[in-house]
């Protein structure tokens, strides 16, 4: 007897897996048709972040050419904080490494979950569009005045607080990833601050927990600290970037408009004739079932969707910026 209820207990399992994972599916199927359509959309403004990117990693190897180690300036936080030493230096990055990762993975869970409030191409549009005016900003200050690094490998004596000069273009072009580790002379404002600020700010816009967010603050102080004590930076590189990132997401997220509430607005897909397969994708983003009781009538006029009395304009939601 215990033996047939466990066959039967293994196989509702067996059933209710597989219908788990066909919804899962096919949620995550129809997310993919919605992002593509917003990135056919909003190509030109991630394929320029992307670049943007690559031009202040040339900024940053290009300011190491011109670095030249001298004395540690007097740093306040040098005095307050106990140097980390080079041994432990990777706590900062550490922590870094974290905060990145957990934002991005977060920016593509639309894609698993069912309760979702962000679509992944827009909120990345906006958040690649502060870390280009952030960094735009910063490689403005680091080339205006060049200061000696406090790190390890850009004081005197270090074979790599020097640059030495590129044989030909294509080295100078070519960004390695040693050199992003390794560079010196981009000290106003820490970059590493940047991202982080951007990332939390977003979060804490477009998140949903509440701890998560309280949790996301406490640690950017705490990078901001370590970074100080692994001697990274000096204080002022991390000063300056909390209040010029702060102001600079600030007056941003005053230009854009508002990112589209997923909870209230359908999933941005082509328009069918068959008004009963738009509700099916509806349904599948939003993780509902098929049941035609719950179908509501909808009409098509002159670009808009009309549900319930309301109207929304598709076109101002695909773009979102």
């Amino acid at each position: 007897m215990a033996l047939l209820l466990s066959v039967i207990y293994i196989e509702e399992m067996s059933l209710y897996i597989g219908r788990e994972a066909s919804k899962l599916w096919k949620r995550f199927c129809a997310e993919i048709t919605t992002e593509i359509n917003l990135l056919a959309e909003n190509w030109k403004y991630i394929l320029g972040g992307l670049i943007c990117q690559y031009i202040h990693g040339l900024a940053a190897r290009g300011i190491h050419y011109f670095h030249r180690p001298g004395p540690i300036l007097q740093d306040v936080g040098f005095f307050l904080l106990p140097e980390l030493g080079q041994d432990k230096a990777y706590i900062s990055e550490t922590v870094f490494t974290f905060v990145f990762l957990s934002f991005v993975l977060w920016t593509f869970h639309p894609f698993i979950f069912k309760s979702k409030k962000i679509y992944t191409v827009l909120i990345w549009c906006r958040v690649l569009a502060c870390l280009v005016a952030c960094q735009f900003l910063r490689i403005i200050t680091f080339y205006s005045t060049q200061l000696p690094g406090p790190n390890y490998h850009c004081r005197e004596g270090s074979k790599l607080a020097r640059l030495p000069l590129p044989d030909n273009a294509v080295e100078f072009f070519l960004i390695k990833f040693r050199g992003v580790l390794y560079g010196c002379g981009d000290l106003i404002f820490s970059s590493h601050m940047i991202f982080s600020l951007v990332f939390v700010r977003t979060y804490h816009k477009y998140g949903t927990r509440r701890f998560i967010k309280q949790c996301a603050w406490l640690t950017v102080v705490i990078q901001s600290l370590l970074i100080v004590a692994s001697r990274k930076h000096y204080t002022v590189d991390v000063v300056v970037a909390w209040y010029t990132v702060n102001l600079v997401v600030f007056f941003i997220e005053k230009t854009l408009p508002e990112l589209p509430d997923r909870s209230n607005l359908g999933p941005l897909l082509p328009f069918t004739k068959d008004g009963w397969a738009k509700e099916e994708n509806h349904k599948l983003l939003n993780g509902n079932s098929g049941d035609s009781a719950e179908r509501r009538p909808k009409t098509q006029s002159n670009g808009k969707i009309m549900e319930n009395g309301n109207s929304l304009h598709v076109e101002t939601a695909i773009n979102g910026l």
